[in-house]
C-alpha cells in the first residue's frame, strides 16, 4: 500500500528504486588488556592504520575534486590529530589494544565535540566515520559505507559520511534519503554537486525494509513507498518535463520579460570549473579558497602556489565575473597556524575575516596572490570577506586590499544578522554584498546547519531570513551597488524567483542547479517575483512561505 513521508529535499529530481541500507557502522572492539612488552607493537598498528586512512580519505578526495577534496582532506586531519594520537598510545601504553585505544581515545574527542557548541557538534558524523574506518582495518573487517550491487538502487542511511557521498556512482546510487542531515550539510552539498537526487531530515527511515520500492523526489521532499503505477507515471512523466526545460532553456539567466539575474558557480576550485563552465555558468559568485588551505593545517601555502591554483579559475570565463571568498577559517575548518585551539564556542568566536585580521600576513599573500594571478587577464575579479560585522570590518577589509595592489571590486558577506541590519553602513567601504544564507540562517535562528533536529530552522524559506535578505537587497539599490546570494538558498527554484522579487541582483550555486533555476526564471515576469516575494514575506512559517509564493507564480 502506497505510503507518504516528508523530509527536507537538498538535491533536485525524482529517483524510483530499490531500498539497499547502509553498511553497519563497526562493532565496540572488546576491552582486552595487553602485556607490557606488546605496547610498541600495538602502537605501532594504530600508527599505521590512521596513516592508511587518511591516505585513503585523501586519495578519494583527489578522485572527487573540487568541494568534496576539501572535506575529506578535514577527515583526514581529524585522523592525524596529534593530541588523538598521543591519546591512544598513552591508552595502549596502559594496556589496552590497538583498536580498543581508538575507539576510546577518539570516544573522548568525540564528547569534547558534542559539547563544545553546535557548530562543532555537526562535526561529530564525520569524527564518527573516522573512527570506524580506522577501527575496521585494526580489526580486517569490511570497511562501513555504500553496499556492494549491481542493479540501481535508492540509498538509505542515518547519514552518508562526505567519504561516501564523495565518491557515490550515479549509475548506480539513483538517490539517497538519511534520517539526519540538515540542507546545509555536506552531505547535501555534495549531493547537489553530483546531481543525485536527495532527501534529509526523514525520522524512521532507516525502518524501510530492503528492497522495498521508493520514489525519492529531491525536490519537494516526499519519499513514496510502495508507490502505485500510477504514483510512478506522475512522478516520470514531471521529470520528462523538467529535463525538457531544461534542455530547452540557455543563455544569460533572466525573467521572461527580460530582467537580467547573472547565474554564477560556486566552485571550491579547480576542478569544479569544468562542470560550471558546462552548465553555463555566467561566472562564479563564490570562489572558495579553502581547499588550498586545507592541504596543511601547519603552515599557509605559498604564494607561488597560490597564484597558479586562483589564475586557473580566473582563465576559465574570460570576461565573466569571479567573485572570490578569501580565506574563511576557524569554528569547524579549523588551521593551526590560524585559529585558536582553546575556544569555548568557535562558531561564535575568531573566525572568518577577524582571524585574518589577526594574521594580516596571511591576508596579504592571498590578496597579493590573487593580484597577481590577475595580470594580464580580461576578468572581472571581485574579492569579498566572510563574516563581516559592521562597518569597522568591511574598513578594515578594504583597506588591506588597497594596500595590497588588488585591481578589483572589495565587497562583504552577509553571514551576520548585524550586517543585514547595518548593510546601508558597511556599503560606504565596499562594492557589493553578497549573502551566505546558510550562515546567514544559522546565526539568525541559533539553529546549527550540520543538526537535523533543527532542519526546520534551516530552512531558507523562513520570513526572518527573508526579511534580512530585502533588508540588504534594498540598502544595495539605495547605494546603487549589487547584492548576490552565494548561499544554498539560490539552488532552489522556485525560491531563487522569490530572492529576484526582493531585489538579489545575481545568484550562484552549485554547476548541477544552474539548469533548473535558468527555467523556472524564465517562466515568470519580474512582477510575478516581486508579487510572490511579497507573498513569502508575508507568511508565518517555512512551509507557508513557500505554498503562498507557489500559489502567485501558478496563478491560482
Amino acid at each position: 500500500m502506497e505510503t507518504t513521508l516528508r523530509g527536507v529535499g537538498v538535491s533536485h529530481g525524482v529517483a524510483i528504486g530499490e531500498v539497499r541500507h547502509m553498511g553497519t557502522a563497526v562493532l565496540e572492539p572488546p576491552a582486552k588488556q595487553i602485556p607490557p612488552e606488546d605496547a610498541a607493537r600495538e602502537q605501532a598498528r594504530a600508527r599505521k592504520a590512521v596513516e592508511d586512512v587518511a591516505a585513503d580519505l585523501i586519495a578519494r578526495g583527489n578522485l572527487a575534486g573540487g568541494e568534496a577534496q576539501a572535506v575529506l582532506e578535514a577527515q583526514a586531519m581529524m585522523a592525524q590529530d596529534p593530541e588523538l594520537t598521543a591519546d591512544v598510545n598513552r591508552r595502549i601504553a596502559v594496556g589496552s589494544t590497538a583498536e580498543r585505544a581508538v575507539y576510546d581515545a577518539l570516544a573522548a574527542y568525540r564528547a569534547l565535540l558534542a559539547g563544545a557548541g553546535e557548530y562543532l557538534a555537526g562535526r561529530v558524523a564525520d569524527l564518527d566515520d573516522v573512527r570506524n574506518r580506522i577501527v575496521a582495518r585494526l580489526l580486517g573487517v569490511p570497511m562501513p559505507g555504500v553496499p556492494d550491487s549491481d542493479e540501481p538502487y535508492v540509498l538509505i542511511a542515518r547519514d552518508l559520511a562526505p567519504a561516501d557521498t564523495a565518491l557515490l556512482d550515479p549509475t548506480l546510487v539513483l538517490g539517497f534519503v538519511t534520517e539526519e542531515g540538515g540542507p546545509t550539510s555536506h552531505s547535501a552539498i555534495l549531493a547537489r554537486a553530483l546531481g543525485v537526487p536527495a532527501v534529509v531530515a526523514l525520522p524512521g527511515a532507516g525502518e524501510i525494509a530492503e528492497g522495498t520500492v521508493i520514489a525519492v523526489d529531491g525536490s519537494t521532499g516526499e519519499i513514496f513507498v510502495e508507490p502505485s503505477a500510477e504514483k510512478k507515471a506522475e512522478l516520470e512523466a514531471a521529470a520528462a518535463r523538467r529535463k525538457a526545460a531544461l534542455s530547452a532553456s540557455t543563455g544569460p539567466g533572466a525573467t521572461s520579460d527580460g530582467h537580467k539575474v547573472p547565474l554564477l558557480a560556486n566552485v571550491g576550485g579547480p576542478a569544479d570549473v569544468p562542470a560550471a563552465v558546462e552548465a553555463g555558468a555566467e561566472g562564479v559568485g563564490l570562489f572558495r579558497t579553502e581547499f588550498l588551505f586545507l592541504d596543511d593545517s601547519k603552515t599557509a601555502p605559498s604564494e607561488e602556489k597560490q597564484v597558479e591554483a586562483y589564475r586557473k579559475v580566473l582563465e576559465a570565463f574570460p570576461e565573466g565575473r569571479v567573485v572570490v571568498r578569501v580565506l574563511d577559517a576557524g569554528a569547524d575548518k579549523p588551521l593551526d597556524f590560524l585559529t585558536p585551539a582553546d575556544e569555548p564556542n568557535p562558531a561564535l568566536g575568531v573566525r572568518g575575516l577577524r582571524s585574518l585580521l589577526d594574521h594580516p600576513d596571511v591576508l596579504r599573500t592571498q590578496l597579493t596572490a590573487l593580484a597577481k594571478a590577475l595580470e594580464g587577464l580580461p576578468v572581472y575579479l571581485e574579492v569579498m570577506a566572510p563574516m563581516v560585522a559592521d562597518r569597522t570590518d568591511a574598513k578594515a577589509f578594504a583597506d588591506a586590499c588597497r594596500a595590497a595592489g588588488l585591481r578589483a571590486k572589495f565587497g562583504a558577506m552577509v553571514e551576520i544578522p548585524s550586517a543585514a541590519l547595518r548593510a546601508r553602513s558597511i556599503l560606504q567601504e565596499v562594492e557589493f554584498l553578497s549573502l551566505g544564507t546558510n550562515d546567514l540562517a544559522q546565526y539568525t535562528f541559533a539553529a546549527d546547519r550540520q543538526v537535523g533536529a533543527v532542519s526546520r530552522l534551516q530552512d531558507p524559506w523562513q520570513p526572518a531570513l527573508l526579511d534580512l535578505v530585502a533588508l540588504s537587497a534594498e540598502a544595495a539599490k539605495a547605494e546603487g551597488k549589487s547584492c548576490g546570494v552565494c548561499g544554498e538558498a539560490a539552488s532552489d527554484p522556485l525560491l531563487a524567483c522569490v530572492l529576484t522579487g526582493l531585489g538579489v541582483t545575481s545568484l550562484s550555486m552549485g554547476a548541477a542547479s544552474i539548469p533548473y533555476v535558468r527555467a523556472t526564471l524564465a517562466k515568470y515576469t519580474l512582477a510575478q517575483c516581486e508579487r510572490a516575494a511579497s507573498a513569502a514575506r508575508a507568511s508565518d512559517t517555512a512551509e507557508e512561505a513557500r505554498t503562498a509564493a507557489q500559489a502567485v507564480l501558478s496563478g491560482e
